[in-house]
């Protein structure tokens, strides 16, 4: 389910859905469908909306994961329940759903076999967070079934700090329940109506990278989280810098001469003379001579000589000029 805008997100899904957004040179949801792959699913549906054709030119037809991936595009937004109505004849009587604006690297065919096991008719992957008021929390049993689920509780209502992270192993005859072209809500409209007619709703929490995606600082975390978890090359790359903490190079870029610190340089983006801490270049970025602090940079940005951006996001093409200062800006 990839139909979202991202407006939280802005300026960077000016240009591109959030779905495709770097995370160390790949899309965002190369990630998920990595661990689909994993998980033996052959095809993948991608239900989408915003920027379509964007996402299926960075995207492609999953051949490079082994898998067939498939497009599906809706008139107008049925939510999420809706879109798994909408591809309803091509599923199986078991199927994988997931939110594409969710960061994951995730075991799922453990998910898979405690749904079996189970013998549940919807199976929601769980994670603890530290702030739950801005998801789905759940109330589990010790056997794992899910008696209670609320969508962003209150502080004063939070009983449980579980939430739902986006990836649901489904028996398709509950999409039964599910009207035909309609907005309907997978969780906030299908999972109620369930849990009320008696059905099984089991939690399963699972393990490995998940982050929810939302807002920028989310993004560059991501970033951070699979350069160390799966690039972990050192210095290498870094031609006479200081490097503190998790960094990370892309192919074609270069960074020489400068101070770096837990940020992330994507592809053909060139770095001299600069000072950068919890950074995100995006791809072919120009930065001579400034100081970079908590931001991010979107595609093929140039920052001139003694200039300094501190905690913002810049948009695709952004030229901040010698001297210049930015400070807690969006800039389009």
């Amino acid at each position: 389910m990839v139909g979202g805008k991202g407006t939280r997100l802005l300026p960077l899904t000016e240009t591109k859905p959030k779905i495709i957004l770097p995370v160390a040179d790949r899309p965002c949801l190369w990630y998920l469908l990595r661990s689909l792959a994993r998980a033996g699913i052959e095809e993948v549906i991608l239900a989408c909306g915003y920027k379509s054709e964007q996402m299926r030119d960075a995207i492609g037809d999953g051949s490079d994961l082994g898998i067939s991936i498939v497009y599906s595009y809706e008139d107008e937004p049925l939510g999420t329940g809706g879109a798994m109505k909408l591809v309803e004849d091509r599923l199986d009587d078991v199927f994988v759903a997931a939110n594409g604006d969710v960061f994951a690297s995730i075991d799922v065919s453990a998910e898979i076999e405690e749904h079996i096991r189970s013998e549940a008719s919807v199976t929601i992957a769980l994670t603890p967070v530290e702030n739950p008021c801005e998801f789905g929390i759940a109330r589990v049993q010790d056997d794992g079934r899910i008696t209670e689920f609320k969508e962003k509780p209150k502080p004063e209502e939070v009983f449980s700090n579980l939430i739902n992270a986006g990836v649901y192993i489904i028996n398709r005859s509950v999409l039964g329940y599910v009207p035909e072209g309609t907005f309907f809500d997978f969780s906030k409209d299908l999972v109620p109506r369930l849990m009320a007619d008696g059905h099984r709703i089991q939690g399963f929490e699972i393990s490995g990278i998940w982050m929810d995606v939302g807002r920028p600082h989310d993004l560059l975390g991501a970033n951070l989280a699979i350069a160390a978890s799966e690039h972990s090359g050192g210095s290498d790359g870094f031609d006479g810098c200081v490097v503190e903490g998790t960094v990370y190079a892309g192919d074609g870029s270069e960074v020489v001469e400068t101070t770096i610190r837990d940020s992330v340089v994507l592809s053909g983006s060139k770095v001299s003379g600069s000072n950068l801490d919890r950074v995100l270049l995006m791809r072919g970025c120009v930065v001579d001579g400034a100081t970079l602090e908590n931001c991010i940079l979107g595609d093929a940005c140039t920052i001139g000589k003694g200039a300094v951006v501190r905690n913002a996001v810049l948009g695709d093409g952004t030229v901040v000029g010698p001297g210049e200062t930015l400070d807690g800006d969006r800039v389009v």
